[in-house]
C-alpha cells in the first residue's frame, strides 16, 4: 500500500509498504480521515524524527474504522468507528516518529488494551470531524493548564484550529466572556461563528484599549497603565509579540498559557512581569484529555466541523501537506480516504 513518508530534509514522498494484518491481541484499522498538523511541516524541515530520521511516516490526527480483530481482543467489533490516542502505540508515537503513520490506508494497533489506544465514536460524526479528536485534545489540555474557572474573562490569540478548539472548551468550562484575536478577517469571522463573544483584529485595533472596553479596567496602584481585567490569555499564535504584549498589559495575577510553538527565543521584560505577578504556564500534548474531548465532539460536531477549511482525497495527500504548510493558504486541512 502507499504511505506518506519524510525521506529527507524538506522531502515528503509516497513510499510502498506492506499492508498490515491483525495478529493475536491486535486491531487492524482502516484510516478514514487524517488531519494535517503544523508539526508535520516542522518534522519535514528536520528531515524526520530520530530514530527514524530520513524515513518517518506521517499522520497523527486520524479517525478510523475497525476492520479486523486479532485473537483475544475484546470490547470492539468490526465496523466500529474509533478515535485514537496516537501517543499510546507500543511501536512508537503514531505519525510522530513511530513505526507507523496515519497517512496510510491501514494501521495496526499492537498490544491492544481496552480504553487505552482506541475509543468508539458515534457513526453520526463525519470522519473528518472525528479526526479532530487529537488536536482538540491538545486544545483542551491547554485550557486545563490555564486553570480556567467559571466566570473568567478569556482572550485567545490565534484563530487557527487550536485557538478555535480552545474557544469551545473555554465555553464548556464556564468562561464568562471570550475574545479571539487574529490578523486575518476570515479567521475572526469564523471565531464568531464558533462562539466567540467578540473578536479583535490586532493589525488595525489597539488591543489593550479594546480589551479594557470589553473586560473592564484591571489597573491597580502597583500595576498601572492600560490593563484589561482579563483573567486568562492563551497564546495559540506562536509569534513573539503575543507574550510580550501580554506581559505589558496583564492585570495582577492574570495567567498566560502558551500552547503555540515558538520557533525563536522570546525576550520578556521581567521588570514588567514583577509588578503583575503574571502566571506563565506551558501546555504540550494531552496527558489525560484525548478521550475526554470525544463526548463534546459527538454532541456538537456541527460546530467543530466549522474548524475544517479543506477536505482533500488521500491520493492528493502530498498536495494537502503542501497546502497546510503554506502560510495563510488554509486553516485546517483534512485528508479523506475512500
Amino acid at each position: 500500500m502507499k504511505s506518506v513518508y519524510i525521506t529527507g530534509p524538506n522531502q515528503i514522498e509516497w513510499v510502498e509498504i506492506e499492508q498490515p494484518t491483525a495478529g493475536p491481541g491486535e486491531v487492524l484499522l482502516k484510516v478514514k480521515a487524517c488531519g494535517i498538523c503544523g508539526s508535520d511541516a516542522h518534522y519535514a524541515q528536520m528531515g524526520g524524527i530520530p530514530p527514524n530520521q530520513g524515513a518517518t511516516p506521517l499522520g497523527h490526527e486520524p479517525a478510523a474504522e475497525v476492520v479486523e480483530l486479532g485473537a483475544g481482543v475484546e470490547g470492539l467489533e468490526v465496523g466500529d468507528h474509533v478515535v485514537i490516542d496516537t501517543m499510546r502505540f507500543s511501536d512508537g508515537l503514531l505519525g510522530s516518529g513511530g513505526n507507523q503513520g496515519a497517512l496510510s490506508p491501514y494501521i495496526v494497533v499492537h498490544d491492544y488494551q481496552p480504553g487505552v489506544q482506541l475509543r468508539k465514536i458515534s457513526e453520526e460524526v463525519p470522519w473528518e470531524v472525528a479526526a479532530l479528536n487529537e488536536p482538540m485534545a491538545v486544545a483542551l489540555h491547554a485550557v486545563n493548564r490555564s486553570g480556567v474557572q467559571v466566570g473568567d474573562k478569556v482572550v485567545i490569540f490565534g484563530a487557527g484550529p487550536i485557538g478555535l478548539g480552545a474557544l469551545l472548551s473555554y465555553r464548556r468550562k464556564g468562561a464568562a466572556h471570550i475574545v479571539v484575536i487574529d490578523v486575518v478577517p476570515a479567521r475572526l469571522e469564523k471565531a464568531l461563528q464558533v462562539g466567540a463573544d467578540a473578536v479583535i483584529n490586532s493589525a488595525s485595533e489597539d488591543v489593550a484599549a479594546r480589551l479594557v472596553e470589553l473586560h473592564g479596567d484591571g489597573a491597580t496602584m502597583m500595576a498601572r497603565g492600560v490593563r484589561p481585567a482579563t483573567d486568562i490569555y492563551l497564546d495559540a499564535a506562536g509569534v513573539a509579540v503575543v507574550p510580550q504584549q501580554v506581559a505589558g498589559m496583564a492585570k495582577s495575577g492574570a495567567t498566560l498559557a502558551i500552547v503555540a510553538v515558538h520557533k525563536r527565543p522570546v525576550e520578556l521584560n521581567f521588570d514588567q512581569l514583577l509588578v503583575t505577578e503574571l502566571n506563565i504556564v506551558f501546555s504540550m500534548g494531552y496527558p489525560t484529555e484525548i478521550f475526554e474531548i470525544t463526548d463534546d465532539i459527538e454532541a456538537n460536531w456541527e460546530k467543530y466541523a466549522l474548524i475544517i477549511s479543506d477536505r482533500i482525497p488521500f491520493d492528493r495527500a502530498l498536495e494537502a501537506l503542501e497546502l497546510a504548510a503554506t502560510p495563510g493558504a488554509a486553516d485546517k486541512v483534512s485528508v479523506i480516504f475512500d
